[in-house]
């Protein structure tokens, strides 16, 4: 285990005038908290903020990080606050470690979403301050490295998730060193088996090769020495096991298909340099067709800058080649910790960095980085965030152009659509077209790089929810998201309007927006627009609303009195129609008869069921009928077409059950299954397994393979019928199976 002074070395190494103070100090602090605490492997937990902070100093960074590495599972695991950390160690410091801190007491249905909110943590803490995200990946290498005495199960799932996630990000942060070692460790705990494999093969080409690495590393720089340049460095290596393995997947290869294991750095001291060496490499050995990038005219997102060309080099081996200058290639290694950045993100200064690079104020890496959390933390459930975020992280890039020369970088697969919402939402919106190098062409086009994509536009469109099938970008795919719930609400809101209308005029009452504001917190909504979709939606009662807006009121839409005739009574609708309906004597009202757990209708009336069923869950309406009651259908019943032109008979109810008035009710399903033995016998047994009840079953054969099934279950609700669906629908001797309704 490192010691405490050893620490406090490596920091002054880089950093003479460091606070050793607060490095001991913070040391100290440690240590007392976690005390007697143990890792898994036994080791004092003292030892892993050791190790994380060990990390940081390879990046050089301040001693503030390297205090917070210290601290950073404090407040987590030990009796630490961040009123106390603040105390002693400053308000910037106790932000950043509490940055650091997963939520533990969500009360969260899955893990992943409980995963989803601990990552939209650590991403909106990173995006104020990026020592967050260095002290995490940090953290987290330092936990790969001593996976090994965790059990299989979590290390199985501690492997998935930091190669679905951490190293991405690290990637799409530039730090590619620290990239391809959580994804060499991850790959190792998730394909142990491919991992040997690949690792074999690569030593036994090594072993083969033995003196071929450094064979052309010494051709290559003798060449560029012999052609001015005199400073150049080259550096050979194999490529990493997973490196090779992603290439084997990605492109259906096998091992000994693969024809550019080796790669080569070139180091020079300047831009114009890289180009030069470029050219001497070009004239010496055969260039590879298709193989040349240049990422120095158009650096990544993540501000990675380089040449690359892949050759036939010496013994006709086909070798990738990376051409940079000294301060690119420590960016390449160490990412947004290569730049001093501080809590804004920003470089203490701009200008030249000797090697005729601009520096500029912000890095892009972490410029997309604030971008994207703006984007995708807008109102997204926890499991949609969680996708988008990986859809960001995962993806390759293209570069295109607006047709005033804006580049505007994209995942690879992206279309006009992403390229769209990437300039602005609005644009994305309200999109009907593309031109693409000046031809009209589908939305659904993959653009390429150096494509130039100008967007056509409509002031009336709104976005087809079928895009979200389309579109490759986190931010694409949460605009459409969000403006089809906006569409979606807009029709529940002008249904609910109309509701709304009907029911105020029927009460003698004239329905305004500005009435219902002062009524909002008693209905629980949180303005006009929610609290009138509601009601379209069949969330809320309409005399729910009324009520709230007129206290006073007397609801006299419904009224019941006796007819004269003994069991009879008369009901009064708001339109002046009297029914005679049957309903219930005192003798049944004082025996407690059940009355049905429905609300918006009088005690005494009576009241049945569509014959096909409601269930708890549907969102429903009551009928009078002449002599027969009151009729509850389900609102998507296609009977209830036929009273159109009656709206005098439709009576306002919606369910009211609480857990002592629990009663199952029936709906009913229609099946279309296999003519064969067992088939019965399998749909009764996943019937019986989610606790449903049959009531009546009919069968009539349609052909000779197939028969059709009614059936008439009872079960409690809604989603326990929805259950039942799914299940039988996952049935191999089922053909189609739906809810029929009358």
């Amino acid at each position: 285990m490192m010691r405490q002074y050893e620490l406090v070395e490596r920091v002054q190494k880089y950093k003479p005038d460091a606070n050793e103070a607060l490095l001991n100090k913070a040391y100290v602090y440690a240590m007392q908290k976690h005390g007697q605490q143990k890792r898994a492997s036994g080791d004092p937990y003292i030892s892993h903020p050791l190790e994380v902070a060990a990390i940081l100093t390879d990046m050089r960074l301040d001693e503030s990080t390297i205090a917070v590495a210290l601290l950073h599972d404090t407040i987590e695991d030990t009796t630490a606050t961040r009123a106390e950390i603040d105390e002693l160690f400053g308000e910037d410091i106790g932000r950043l470690v509490e940055g650091l801190t997963k939520i533990k007491k969500l009360d969260l249905v899955t893990k992943k979403a409980k995963q989803a909110e601990n990552l939209r943590k650590l991403l909106l803490a990173i995006s104020d301050d990026v020592r967050v995200l260095l002290v995490k990946l940090a953290d987290r290498l330092h936990n790969m490295r001593t996976l090994d005495h965790m059990s299989p199960e979590k290390r199985a799932r501690i492997s998935e998730e930091t190669m679905e996630i951490y190293a991405p990000l690290a990637g799409r942060m530039g730090m590619q060193d620290m990239r391809e070692e959580l994804e060499e460790l991850s790959f190792r705990h998730i394909n142990p088996e491919a991992h040997d494999t690949v690792t074999k093969r690569l030593e036994e080409l090594s072993r083969r090769n033995e003196g071929l690495v450094k064979k052309i590393e010494t051709e290559l720089r003798d060449l560029l020495v012999a052609n001015g340049l005199a400073n150049a460095m080259v550096k050979g290596r194999l490529k990493k096991p997973y490196s090779v393995f992603r290439k084997m997947q990605s492109k259906s290869l096998s091992f000994e298909q693969l024809s550019d294991i080796y790669g080569f750095r070139l180091l020079v001291d300047d831009i114009p340099s890289c180009y030069r060496a470029l050219g001497i490499v070009h004239t010496r050995w055969r260039v590879v067709p298709g193989r040349f990038k240049d990422y120095i005219s158009t650096p990544k997102q993540n501000d990675y800058r380089s040449l690359h060309t892949t050759i036939v080099g010496p013994s006709s081996q086909r070798i990738e080649l990376q051409i940079r200058t000294k301060r690119m290639h420590e960016i390449a290694e160490f990412g947004i910790a290569a730049h001093t950045l501080y809590k804004d993100g920003t470089s203490t200064s701009t200008g030249n960095n000797g090697d005729g690079e601009l520096l500029s104020r912000e890095s892009n890496a972490y410029s997309w980085l604030r971008h994207t959390i703006e984007a995708l933390a807008e109102g997204d459930s926890p499991e949609e965030f969680l996708e988008h975020t990986k859809l960001e992280l995962f993806q390759d890039q293209v570069f295109c152009f607006t047709p005033k020369g804006k580049l505007i970088a994209l995942p690879r697969g992206a279309t006009p659509i992403d390229f769209a919402y990437a300039v602005h939402t609005n644009i994305g919106d309200t999109t009907v077209g593309a031109k693409i190098n000046g031809r009209i062409m589908p939305l659904v086009t993959r653009l390429t790089n150096g494509d130039e994509v100008e967007i056509i536009r409509s002031g009336v469109q709104v976005p087809p929810a079928a895009w979200e099938e389309i579109v490759v970008t986190g931010k694409a795919r949460a605009a459409i998201r969000r403006a089809t719930r906006l569409a979606i609400r807009k029709q529940y809101a002008g249904l609910g309007h109309r509701i709304l209308e009907r029911t105020f005029e029927r009460a003698g009452k004239v329905f305004s927006r500005e009435a219902l504001k002062p009524a909002l917190h008693r209905l629980g909504q949180k303005d006009v627009e929610d609290a009138i979709a509601a009601v379209g939606r069949g969330e809320m009662s309409s005399l729910d609303v009324l009520r709230a807006v007129y206290p006073d009121h007397q609801d006299e839409r419904v009224t019941v009195k006796p007819a004269g005739d003994e069991g009879w009574f008369n009901v009064h609708s708001a339109a002046g129609m009297i029914f005679k309906i049957p309903g219930k004597n005192k003798a049944d009202l004082a025996d407690g008869a059940d009355a049905p757990p429905i609300r918006g209708l009088a005690a005494n009336v009576e009241v049945h069921f569509a014959p096909t069923g409601a269930v708890p869950g549907d969102r429903i309406v009551g009928i009078m009928e002449k002599g027969k009651g009151i009729t509850i259908y389900p609102i998507q019943s296609p009977i209830l077409q036929r009273f159109d032109d009656e709206p005098e008979r439709w009576i306002d109810v919606r369910w009211d059950l609480d857990e002592a008035n629990k009663s199952r009710f029936t709906a009913r399903v229609l099946i279309n299954a296999l003519n064969e033995p067992g088939t019965l016998a399998k749909v009764a047994q996943t019937v019986a397994d989610i606790d449903v009840n049959i009531r009546i079953l009919n069968t009539v054969r349609v052909a000779a393979d197939f028969t059709e099934m009614a059936l008439d279950v009872e079960v409690w609700d809604l989603r326990q019928l929805n259950q039942l669906l799914v299940q039988l629908k996952e049935l191999d001797c089922i053909a189609t199976v739906k809810r029929l309704y009358e």
